[in-house]
């Protein structure tokens, strides 16, 4: 099913996780996707993969120019940008009294100022094209999860972000949606086999009584989300998470 041929868009955090399997599925319905990653390794083996359509971008997206310099690849390897996810975020977790201010500054810079440099440098190109974003928010936040206030707040302030944008940018037909996942990455699957009782006993709290598969659960939203099929929607946040969160 190609309903994505013609599209290129940018993945922050491309090359592995969550944002691997993103650009994976973009790649299989047909999009050109430009993956930025810190991590080589990854990023060439995934580019590797789908060499006509994933170009890969070593980078740090908490630098502005990083940002810009992978909207020029787009347009220079695919001839035009139609969407932008901002999937990457880095942080810590420690107690808000244990929070230092570099730990601030990662989270807030590699997460809302990265997504704020992306949509920036992405937006004279989405004008063009009529484009689509979206940002990642996180059920943590929503429920202000114990050790985890950097990213709460960072999480937070991107879906502020994204809710305004989706306004000042709505003239310009460019949406800007949220999508909160709870998803199996590398790290929960790893705790699902060391600890497989815990992990039932948490999963069992979810409706759904699982965690999402980014590539089968996750990745589908974020296409749909990109694809024609969404266009009279922005400003919304899409809890993709088994139930876990209802927003009202």
């Amino acid at each position: 099913m190609e309903n994505l041929k013609d599209k290129v868009v940018i993945v922050t955090g491309g090359a592995a996780g969550i944002g691997g399997a993103i650009t994976t599925v973009l790649a299989e319905r047909g999009a050109c996707v430009v993956a930025v990653d810190i991590d080589e390794k990854a990023g060439n083996k995934i580019m590797n993969e789908h060499p006509d359509k994933i170009a890969f971008l070593i980078g740090d997206i908490s630098k502005e120019s990083v940002a810009k310099e992978a909207v020029s690849i787009a347009v220079s390897k695919f001839g035009k940008l139609t969407g932008l996810v901002n999937n990457a975020h880095p942080s810590v977790e420690k107690t808000i009294l244990e929070h230092t201010d570099d730990d601030w500054a990662l989270s807030m810079n590699a997460g809302f100022y990265a997504t704020l440099y992306f949509m920036k440098a992405a937006y004279p190109e989405l004008k063009k094209t009529k484009g689509s974003i979206v940002n990642f928010g996180s059920g943590a936040a929503m429920r202000g999860n114990i050790e985890q206030t950097s990213y709460a707040a960072a999480k937070e302030a991107i879906r502020g972000l994204s809710r305004v944008a989706a306004n000042e940018w709505a003239l310009d037909d460019i949406q800007v949606n949220v999508v909160s996942p709870l998803a199996l990455t590398e790290g929960l699957a790893e705790w699902k086999l060391t600890s497989p009782d815990e992990y039932k006993r948490v999963a069992e709290k979810i409706p759904m009584k699982r965690f999402g598969d980014p590539k089968k659960d996750i990745a589908p939203v974020v296409v749909f989300l990109l694809s024609e099929d969404s266009r009279y929607m922005t400003g919304q946040t899409l809890m993709v998470d088994g139930g876990d969160i209802k927003l009202r």
